[in-house]
């Protein structure tokens, strides 16, 4: 699995990028660590992997931050990831 996070992270609390992985990896009927080129796109070939799990995240104060959704293509789909932390996989890119 190509992601720009330390893997031990992602064991105990999971990433927002990395349930993007897990999403489509659910959706392809394999383990997420098989979600890797050749045979699948990279994530960070079509988003920062880093930004995506910062962009929600709590301000160094502790606050939240605003309400949002980012769209992107991933492997085939049409991912839509919330300020509420959800990831929705949809397989026709124009469904979304």
């Amino acid at each position: 699995m190509l992601l720009s996070v330390d893997r031990s992270q992602a064991d105990s609390v999971h990433s927002l990028s990395f349930e993007v992985i897990a999403s489509v990896a659910e959706r392809e009927g394999v383990d997420p660590t098989e979600i890797e080129p050749p045979e699948y796109d990279a994530l960070y070939s079509v988003v920062n992997p880093e930004a995506l799990d910062s962009l929600f995240s709590p301000r160094a104060d502790g606050t939240t931050r605003t309400q949002g959704r980012v769209e992107f293509p991933f492997c085939g789909y049409r991912v839509v990831v919330t300020s509420e932390g959800d990831v929705e996989v949809y397989d026709d890119l124009e469904d979304a």
